[in-house]
Parts: C-alpha cells; structure tokens; sequence
C-alpha cells in the first residue's frame, strides 16, 4: 500500500459488502483495511491513523453508531458515514445526530458512495481555510455568539441536515453561508431559495427541472435547483412555506438522495446537502398539520439557533460599526461616527427587525446626518420601538444589559473629557488600565 494515498477504514460483516467497497475505493486510488466487527475495528484504529471510516449500523457485537460516537470522541479527526438498511432513515438520522459524517443506505449505490468518499476526504485533508469560503463573518464577541461560531465549525464537518431557526433579519442566510464556506463543499455552488417565492404551480418544476415538453410551455430541458446545486449546498429559506405536496417529494429526496425531472423516466442522482431555515416555529405547524411531522424531523437533524439583536446587545457597537464601514466603502467616503447619544439610542432600542433592521437605519442615518458624525436624532428610531425599562419589561439578558450600561457609561466620561483616556478613567473611578481593558472588551477601541 502506498503511504500518499488516503486510507480508509471498512467495516461490515458481510464480505461481499467490504470486497465491494474496497474494489470502489481502490478504483479512487484509496487504499482500505477492513474489519468485520467493532472489536477489529477498534483493534485497528489504535494501531494507525485513517483518512475515512465507513462502517456498517448492525455489526455482531454492537451497532455502528457506537463507533461513530468512539471515532467523535477519540478520532475526531476522521470522518466517519454509516451504511444503513434501506428505507430505514431513524437509524441515519440517529447516526447523524451522534457525528457521522454522512450515510449511505444499502443496496449501495456506487455514485453515491463515490461522492460521499471525495467528499469526506476534502474535509479529512482539510483544504487551507485562506482557500475555501468567502471570507464572511459573523461578527461579535458576546458569549452566544462565539457559542454559534463554534458550533458552525462543528456542522461544516458534517453533512448532516440542519434546520436554523431565528426571527426575520437575525443572519440566518448568514449562518448558511458560512456552514457551507467552511466545509468541503467550499468550492461548489451554494444555492438559497426563498420557499415562499415560488408559485405553487412550478414549484417542482424549479427543485427537480423537467423535460422538453413534458407540460405546455416546457420548451426546452431544463435543469431544477437540486442540479444547480450539485455538488454543494441548497439553503432552503422559509422552508414552512412549502406546499404540502411539495413536502412529500423533499422527503423523499433527502432520503434516497435522488430527483426525477418532470417527465423524465427515472430518477437522477444528486450529491446536495440540505440546509434550511425559517422564522415561524415549525414544531406548531406540525402540531397544527401544517408542516409534515417526518419531513421536520428529516430536516431537524440539527437545530441551530440564532438569537435576536437584542439578545446579544453587547455585539451592536461592534456591528454597527463594521455596517458603516461597509456602507462607507461603497460609496468611497470616509467612515462617519456615531455620537455618545445615537450609540445610547441604538443600545436601548429592541431591534425587531434585527441585524436587517440596523442595516437600514444605519443607511439612512448616513444619508441624514450632518458632517461626519450621526446623531441621535439622524437614526429615526421609531418611537413606537423604544425599549423600555428592565423593570417593566421583564427579565432581561444580565451581561448585555451591564455591557450596555458600562459602555454609556464610558462614551458619556470620554465625551465630557473630550476623549482623554486618562481624565475619562479619573472620572469614572477607575485606573487607566483598567479602562483600556474596558474599551477593548466592549470594541470601543
């Protein structure tokens, strides 16, 4: 066996089944060591390192979701997909949700395992990040945001379904991108789709494509949003909007991993991870027989959810700077600032619209605003939206909300002292280094 080809661990109990799969492997220039059972398999992984492991879910001592979970614990380096009875989607899902990479179902079809391999062994090689992705962000440094950051780089090295829940202009698309852009489908397309767009009379016409003259008006072939998307990622956004008749055919995609166009004769594989996302909560619609009960549960593999604006108030300074930057970048101006007061404004303003919402207001206040500094008055809150105080609110976030007092706090001493850092620090009662650390940890550096 050559040391520069990958090498991937097979394990299964049937050896028709492993001869199969190292005939196709080999055939990728991938070499294989087999074991027919999880004590050989464990025997194996202690002795050297691999690139992939695919191992069967039933094996005679044990089933294969408990080398998944020995691989994530131990091994978490290598990726590892389940092979499973066909039809059966709980033990996938299940495999899933402990850390498998993906699943394949048995009769094994051999394109499917094929994309499966090259895919696993991009994310095994792990391709330089400076190569892979759009250079997005999602940026702040409140602690539920370094939660989801970490999580994202979790779920890009799966490729499991994940259903990102959130309210409207919270970053869900945001969050899709980057899933995407950090895994190893970086380099093929990534596809959004706005569920609630689509006419329902051609809804299965955009997902699954159809053939010349299969309706009145097909005029030519044409290729749907699942081969646009072959290869990479479909982000289904609102996805509660979908016909119910549509939800069946999505099932049945994710489960068997192929479509069949309109009037085609048979069904076409395709090599797509499913991400989705909406603002209504799914759970009620099923329970109101709205949404399928066994699509939510394929989609819902993995939740991920993205908090309010006003969830995580100690990252607005920090956005709505980057936001003016930006803005000012297009337009070839200087950055404009924004005054203590217009920052107090932003700070206590419950943002229903979200990071979509501070974007507006920021566009506008840049239009509005005299000079190079945006006012209070230039943001235009409406004042139906003005936050009121925790008391009669109800229980609030506790670090946002001392974050926020703490930076009004400063910006008002460093304001009154004309941005002497030491006169501002005397005033508020603290040493200079101790507010150097302040301005650092609420990005008012």
């Amino acid at each position: 066996m050559s040391t520069n080809r990958p090498m991937a661990l097979v394990v299964d109990d049937e050896p028709d089944i492993r001869e199969l799969i190292e005939i196709t492997l080999g055939r990728m220039d991938i070499d294989c060591a087999a074991a027919e059972n999880l004590a050989g398999a464990r025997g194996l992984l202690a002795k050297r390192t691999f690139d992939l492991c695919l191992t069967d879910m039933r094996l005679p001592d044990g089933n294969g979701i408990e080398l998944v979970e020995l691989i994530q614990k131990n091994y978490s380096d290598t990726p590892v997909a389940v092979i499973t009875a066909h039809g059966n989607m709980e033990s996938a899902v299940s495999a899933l949700k402990a850390g498998a990479f993906d699943f394949v179902s048995k009769p094994v079809d051999l394109q499917v395992l094929r994309n499966l391999v090259s895919t696993a062994l991009k994310l095994s090689r792990n391709q330089p990040k400076a190569a892979r992705g759009s250079g997005l962000g999602l940026l702040g440094d409140s602690p539920v945001i370094q939660k989801i950051q970490a999580t994202i780089a979790k779920l890009a090295r799966s490729q499991a379904p994940v259903y990102i829940s959130g309210e409207s202009g919270v970053g869900k698309e945001l969050v899709a991108r980057l899933i995407h852009d950090k895994g190893p489908r970086a380099d093929k397309p990534f596809v959004p789709v706005n569920c609630g767009a689509i006419p329902s009379e051609l809804v299965e016409s955009e997902f699954f494509g159809h053939k010349k003259g299969s309706f009145t008006g097909a005029v030519a072939d044409k290729d749907g949003l699942f081969q646009a998307a072959n290869g990479g990622t479909l982000f289904l956004d609102e996805v509660a909007d979908l016909p119910l008749h549509m939800q069946v055919k999505l099932l049945r995609v994710i489960q068997e991993k192929s479509v069949r166009p309109i009037g085609a004769q048979k069904e076409m594989p395709i090599d797509v991870r499913v991400l989705s996302a909406t603002h209504k909560d799914l759970a009620a619609l099923v329970d109101a027989g709205e949404f399928r009960q066994d699509l939510f549960y394929r989609i819902n593999v993995i939740e991920l959810h993205v908090p309010a604006l006003r969830e995580r108030a100690a990252d607005i300074t920090l956005l709505a700077q980057h936001i003016l930057q930006r803005l000012a970048a297009q337009s070839g101006e200087a950055a404009p600032t924004l005054s203590g007061e217009a920052i107090h404004a932003l700070l206590h303003y419950p943002f229903p619209g979200n990071v979509r919402e501070l974007e507006n207001i920021l566009e506008r206040a840049i239009t509005l605003c005299e000079g190079n500094t945006i006012q209070a008055a230039d943001l235009r809150l409406p004042q139906t939206g003005a936050a009121a105080p925790p008391s009669a609110s109800g229980p609030v976030p506790l670090e946002p909300f001392l974050d926020a007092i703490e930076r009004d706090s400063i910006v008002k001493a460093l304001e009154q002292t004309r941005y002497n850092k030491t006169a501002a620090a005397k005033l508020l009662g603290i040493s200079f280094r101790a507010l150097r650390y302040r301005l650092k940890k609420l990005g008012l550096d």
